[in-house]
């Protein structure tokens, strides 16, 4: 039977995330303690073997690792420390301390963005980083140090990244969470200079939209006051000539011409004033964003339940695929066999205390066929 664009189903589904421990102390600490009730998948990836993997942010107690990859075992999906327990290890800077966004490349390599911050406590020095390991050889490539100048030790909220190894750039989005007012911001990595520089600081664009308070299925989020996140979703083009982004708490995208960002002396007035603001995402705000290589730019529905897309040339929002089981859509991703990949993980009913631990299908990593030829922004000039 031939697909069709559009079809999607789900890959995996838990209940609550379990993991295949090697330390029984551990192990016997997680369950009895109910660290599982804290445990929330969040950046799904697929490298070029076809293996699977999904970050768990150490937001709540217990997180036995933050980067895993996915196993089957006798039928049931379990995560297993990548690329290591030791680097999950909590307390060393230089290991993985809690990554939310990341990113597997087109040459095989993982660039962790590690968020530094362990139950929301402000990172240690050394902690909040970019990280470059290598699927292939299983070996660090580079560690970056992101230092509190860049993003504050107290106030960031490390979001997602995009990688351009064409024109040696990454670009992260910091949603400057833990502040009031927010700090959110985007982060440029020029990876020939090592040069870090922050831009659109407390700019519109990265900002929380004051007294917007959204639902997702008729509930509120937060119940008692509406969540405030600045910029989160980012996304580069395929012709690595635009960058695009939101902030979670509104519903409007943003873009700007990546030249300008490229060169580490323009103005902060300049590109500040190069924002280009491409309205409301047709009713809906979104966490993760991604683009694929024809150009087109995805965005995760929190309010729609779903993913929508948005084609620059023809400057419209579309909804793609929807489901009342897609509660809280979060981080997608595409393999090589023409499907976008995604998961959505009941966010703010898991931390709010609202879940049904008996629900097999709280936690879900769906796949949507988007066409043969179709692959990640990545693979726009392989």
């Amino acid at each position: 039977m031939s697909k069709k664009i559009g079809d999607y189903e789900i890959l995996f589904h838990w209940s609550r995330l379990d993991w295949l421990f090697e330390d029984e102390k551990i192990k016997a600490e997680f369950y009895e303690k109910e660290y599982w009730k804290g445990a929330m998948p969040a950046g799904v990836k697929t490298d070029r073997d076809g293996n699977y993997y999904v970050s768990v942010p150490r937001w709540a107690p217990g997180i036995p690792a933050t980067v895993n990859k996915i196993k089957v075992v006798d039928g049931k999906p379990l995560l297993s420390a990548y690329p290591d327990w030791e680097m999950n290890k909590i307390g060393d800077p230089n290991a993985l301390q809690s990554v939310l966004g990341w990113e597997i490349d087109e040459n095989n390599r993982a660039w962790f963005l590690d968020q530094g911050h362990i139950e929301g406590a402000p990172c240690i020095d050394g902690a909040q980083k970019l990280v470059c390991w290598d699927i292939n050889s299983n070996e660090l490539v580079e560690s970056i140090k992101i230092p509190d100048e860049i993003a504050s030790y107290r106030a960031s909220f490390l979001n997602d990244l995009m990688v351009d190894n064409k024109n040696g750039f990454i670009y992260i989005a910091d949603s400057g969470i833990f502040s009031d007012p927010l700090e959110g911001g985007l982060i440029v990595y020029d990876m020939q200079t090592k040069e870090l520089r922050r831009v659109l600081h407390q700019h519109y664009s990265t900002q929380d939209v004051p007294g917007y308070w959204f639902e997702i299925a008729g509930k509120k989020v937060w119940r008692n006051e509406p969540m405030r996140t600045g910029a989160d979703g980012i996304a580069l083009a395929a012709d690595r000539k635009t960058l695009y982004w939101c902030p979670l708490t509104g519903r409007d995208l943003y873009c700007i011409n990546t030249s300008l960002l490229q060169d580490m002396s323009t103005p902060h007035e300049e590109i500040e004033k190069a924002v280009i603001n491409l309205g409301d995402k047709g009713g809906t705000n979104s966490d993760g964003l991604g683009a694929d290589n024809k150009g087109n730019i995805y965005y995760t529905m929190l309010e729609g339940q779903g993913i929508g897309i948005y084609n620059p040339a023809e400057k419209t929002f579309k909804p793609f695929v929807t489901d009342e089981r897609m509660i809280w859509v979060d981080g997608m991703t595409f393999d090589s066999r023409g499907n976008l990949v995604f998961n959505n993980n009941r966010l703010h009913e898991l931390f709010g205390g609202e879940l049904d631990w008996d629900n097999e299908y709280n936690l879900i990593v769906w796949k949507a066929f988007v066409g043969d030829d179709v692959k990640s922004y990545l693979y726009y000039y392989q």
